[in-house]
């Protein structure tokens, strides 16, 4: 299979940053940007979310808490249960 060039234009800080870790990783940018396209094509998309809606710290700790159990509510084990303690 033929190869083909592409050129991309990167923050010159961002580039050293991402060639530091694909050689600690053993890997060219080159080999890792491969990588990263066959996962593209393999996904049909790209392989992570790609988001604008990063909760803020509120949101991030409210959901580590109900991960964890921490200020939740009480549960019941049915609607009557339920009923009984909210009327009393």
């Amino acid at each position: 299979m033929a190869n083909s060039s592409i050129c991309v234009r990167i923050d010159e800080n961002l580039k050293e940053q991402f060639d530091k870790l694909c050689s600690e990783l053993g890997l060219s940018m080159s080999a890792a940007i491969n990588i990263f396209a066959k996962a593209v094509v393999r996904h049909k998309g790209f392989p992570f979310d790609v988001s604008i809606n990063t909760p803020n710290s509120e949101t991030i700790k409210a959901i580590k808490d109900v991960e964890q159990g921490i200020g939740l509510s009480k549960s019941y084990s049915d609607v009557d249960e339920m009923f009984k303690d909210l009327n009393a």
